[in-house]
């Protein structure tokens, strides 16, 4: 058959595409779809993408550009990395952003299907706030009518991966290893390949829409037996000294400062060590040809470490942007669109009517200081971007703020319609960036942990 009369690939967007995963998942995928790989920057070092879009997911509209036309989704995305010069927020409150604008965005463009990886889940557990977090991203993706087939998975054996990255260093730059009490804890690794074959199966696979897979090798080991394993597939001699009493706090310091991962990365994954994290045995993907445990150890470490993992590096350089994320709880029956109007008329009050918040004849939200003088800050509605569920409002100058076309000021509803997020994105304050760290930025952050109490307050008179 010509080409002209060929059956056009379906499209799949990767979201992640930039990460170890994302690249190799592409590379096995590209035969069958045509690839369209999403980044913040706009670029992808990888051959297997027919396009490159940039978009940036906080941007409910650039994730509606980046997945227009698309058929198909595989998200891959984890917020664990500094996404402007100054972030304020959890990183659970910026995943669920995130992941809350794909699915906006595909619902919106028709798309069929979203693949998501995501972490295991143990049984009976309160879980750390890293793996609440996998569910609660599973959660938001699953909140309209686009099929959403969730794949979880442990720690993945790939030589490019961070979690990976730092049991090598582990194992590479400690003769002698101390072992809390978390090495006792059962887990169960999976190989990349395996991960990669799994999403390539049920992509576009109707039988598996809306359903749950477990992702594991075929045997259970505990984080001591992994270091171990390790060790003797590099070649060398560990030993493991048992220290029971070594608290979580320690454990995220021995293991940023001997592996130079950032705290911000080490913190959540040592906090999730006390899970045991297994495959349940009803969920489990069935790999006709799993790779063990001690082969996925062979294979990531004989493949070439192409770079160091993004979470190692930190803030990449550029404008001095600040992103702030904070959630909160709305009560009964109440809207974004409600918080935002709550807000306008809760800030004068608060503070005493040291800032004044007016609406101007040309439907402007201007903040002044004691109601006088030039603004401090001049908001503009995007009505057209807007609706109940979520508000949305340009920064568009004043004294405190420079006038981009990406600043802005968001208030909205996530899948759980009692939670509210407020955020500001990609604000450039015109204080020298020390000043405006240490005053507006830290006065930002308690006048919205304050409005938050409010929120809670009205929520108790209601009852």
């Amino acid at each position: 058959m010509s080409q002209t009369n060929s059956k056009p690939k379906p499209k799949v967007v990767i979201a992640g595409a930039s990460g170890f995963i994302g690249q190799a998942v592409a590379a096995a995928l590209s035969h069958d779809f045509e690839l369209i790989g999403l980044s913040r920057s706009g670029v992808l070092q990888s051959p297997h993408f027919a396009e490159v879009r940039r978009a940036d997911l906080f941007s409910l509209k650039d994730a509606e550009s980046g997945l227009a036309g698309a058929d198909y989704g595989v998200y891959l995305v984890h917020s664990m990395l500094p996404s402007a010069a100054l972030v304020q927020g959890h990183f659970a409150d910026l995943d669920l952003l995130c992941a809350d604008n794909f699915a906006r965005a595909a619902a919106k463009v028709g798309m069929k299907q979203i693949v998501y990886l995501g972490g295991l889940h143990p049984r009976g557990d309160r879980l750390s706030r890293h793996l609440h977090s996998r569910v609660e991203v599973a959660l938001a993706l699953a909140n309209t009518n686009v099929a959403v087939t969730h794949l979880r998975a442990g720690l993945i054996l790939g030589a490019n991966g961070s979690s990976f990255q730092i049991l090598r260093r582990l194992v590479h730059r400690l003769p002698m290893m101390l072992c809390p009490s978390w090495t006792s804890t059962r887990m169960q690794p999976v190989a990349l390949d395996d991960v990669v074959a799994a999403v390539g199966t049920l992509l576009g696979d109707a039988t598996a829409f809306d359903r749950t897979y477990d992702l594991g090798a075929p045997e259970v080991v505990t984080y001591r037996q992994l270091l171990l394993r390790t060790a003797a597939a590099m070649g060398v001699q560990r030993r493991c000294l048992p220290v029971p009493l070594f608290s979580p706090r320690l454990s995220r310091l021995w293991v940023s400062l001997t592996t130079g991962a950032p705290k911000s990365l080490v913190a959540p994954l040592v906090e999730s060590l006390k899970h045991e994290m297994i495959a349940d045995p009803d969920k489990l993907w069935v790999n006709p040809s799993p790779t063990s445990i001690d082969e996925a150890l062979r294979q990531a470490l004989t493949e070439p470490v192409t770079r160091q993992p993004r979470a190692f590096i930190g803030t990449r350089k550029g404008a001095p942007t600040v992103r702030s994320v904070q959630r909160m709880t709305l009560p009964k029956a109440r809207d974004a669109a409600w918080a935002l109007e709550a807000y306008i008329k809760w800030l004068p009050r608060a503070l005493s009517g040291l800032l004044t918040v007016k609406l101007s004849d040309d439907d402007q939200v201007h903040f002044r200081l004691f109601g006088f003088g030039p603004p401090l800050l001049v908001l503009q509605p995007l009505r057209h971007r807007s609706d109940n569920s979520r508000q949305v409002l340009r920064v568009i100058g004043g004294l405190l703020a420079k006038e981009t076309c990406r600043g802005r000021l968001e208030f909205r509803q996530v899948p759980d319609e009692n939670t509210l997020i407020a955020a500001i994105h990609e604000y450039e304050p015109t204080l020298p960036w020390w000043l405006y760290r240490l005053t507006q930025a830290q006065f930002h952050r308690w006048v919205m942990s304050r409005f938050a109490r409010y929120l809670k307050h009205v929520g108790r008179h209601q009852m």
